[in-house]
């Protein structure tokens, strides 16, 4: 029995926060720093089971608001594609153990970092292609497989949206609806493999109304706050999270 004590909620609830507003207002790409940064405190299986709820909700509440703006061919490419990437991770759930997930949450987390500091150095560019449906759906299973076992789907949707040359609106709208349907791809799965709880399930109601709170900030932010201003605090906490991450599955 896991002890939710002062130490979950010093990192829980900024967590939450934080991860609502990145999928509320910037393209969920690095909305997974909540999974990670929570999988400091309790085991990453725990981690997975606490967090999917809440972004069921942050999708719930963001879909109004974006409805209709989003780019169709892309959002149901990449949808179709993660149905067999959830699949694939749903079996190495099963094979291996804990340290294996932190390891793989750690290197997931300085991976994004690198790839947005890469591009915003000008080392790595992403050209405008037009629209690929192989593409869209080998991008949709790297984001099944990667949000499956560590709520990381942003970035690999990130790579091929970027590529696609979309409005901001129609950016954001399009990571909202293929994340509400790729989480709930993931949830029947979860249930099977004993990832929601009840320790899950009392974790996630203490933090939703940080999730709301989150949800609120994320939708105000898209208009008003500079994308360079949010993703700098990103890479900071996503080096500290994936180092210790990485860390504690080594020793």
């Amino acid at each position: 029995m896991v002890e939710f004590g002062w130490e979950f909620f010093a990192v829980g609830i900024p967590a939450i926060v934080f991860g609502g507003i990145s999928k509320a207002g910037f393209g969920s790409g690095a909305a997974f720093a909540a999974g990670a940064i929570l999988a400091l405190v309790v085991p990453p299986g725990l981690a997975l089971g606490i967090v999917l709820p809440l972004f069921m909700l942050v999708d719930a509440a963001t879909l109004r608001p974006y409805w209709g703006k989003w780019h169709w061919p892309s959002a149901k490419g990449l949808m179709i594609g993660a149905v067999p990437g959830c699949i694939i991770a749903a079996w190495l759930y099963t094979a291996v153990e804990a340290d294996v997930f932190r390891l793989l949450i750690g290197v997931i987390c300085l991976a994004f970092v690198a790839f947005q500091l890469s591009r915003a150095l000008g080392w790595l560019q992403v050209r405008v292609m037009p629209f690929s449906r192989p593409v869209a759906w080998f991008a949709g299973l790297v984001s099944g497989f990667t949000s499956f076992v560590s709520h990381a789907g942003g970035p690999p949707a990130a790579v091929f949206l970027l590529s696609q040359g979309l409005s901001k609106t129609a950016y954001q709208a399009t990571t909202v609806v293929v994340f509400w349907a790729v989480n709930w791809m993931k949830a029947v799965p979860y249930a099977f493999l004993g990832i929601f709880s009840w320790e899950s399930l009392m974790g996630s109601l203490v933090l939703t109304p940080f999730a709301l709170l989150g949800t609120w900030l994320g939708l105000k932010a898209h208009h008003i706050v500079s994308e360079r201003v949010f993703f700098g605090l990103t890479y900071v906490l996503l080096i500290i999270t994936g180092l210790r991450l990485i860390w504690v599955a080594m020793s």
